[in-house]
């Protein structure tokens, strides 16, 4: 290493290194000094004006609240009891299904035997820990074996008259 590169290393000019690292330009912003005296512009209530709620400390509304306006969650219907599933079917404890026309099957060989598992292979579903429920848009041609968690009325009648099966897992 000649002295040049020597003094380029010492000095950082050129080299990337834990000693010339810099944030980008306009990438930080000083943070707002409050309460730091009258001339600051941000003194005595440090923006929050004079009482009220949002003045105190920890005076922010809680998660929900809607200026006392009913709040969603209290305004959508609700399925009562103590700690059933569907006691709430919303968020988590919705019950999720994924639905799928008989006329998707149509490309399997007849006497097949169709299941979650073969319609995730096909591409036809992509999760197959969600439950399948065969519907009944479309026409079956071929005698299948289904394979499902449901069928609707019309999707098991196609089924079983083209002669095929339809069994619930």
């Amino acid at each position: 290493m000649s002295t040049e590169d020597k003094r380029k290393k010492d000095t950082g000019e050129g080299y990337l290194g834990l000693h010339n690292l810099h944030p980008a330009p306009r990438a930080k912003h000083t943070c707002k000094r409050v309460g730091r005296g009258h001339g600051s512009g941000h003194g005595k209530t440090s923006g929050r004006g004079h009482k009220g709620f949002n003045s105190r400390s920890g005076g922010r509304p809680r998660p929900g609240y809607e200026g006392g306006q009913m709040p969603l969650y209290m305004r959508v219907g609700k399925l009562r009891g103590p700690n059933k599933k569907m006691s709430m079917p919303m968020g988590p404890f919705r019950t999720r299904s994924q639905a799928v026309n008989v006329d998707r099957l149509s490309g399997f060989a007849a006497k097949a035997t169709i299941t979650p598992e073969a319609l995730a292979e096909a591409g036809i579903i992509k999760n197959t820990k969600l439950p399948l429920k065969i519907l009944g848009r479309g026409e079956v041609k071929a005698a299948l074996t289904v394979r499902a968690a449901g069928f609707s009325k019309t999707a098991r009648e196609k089924i079983e008259a083209a002669g095929g099966k339809a069994e619930v897992i």
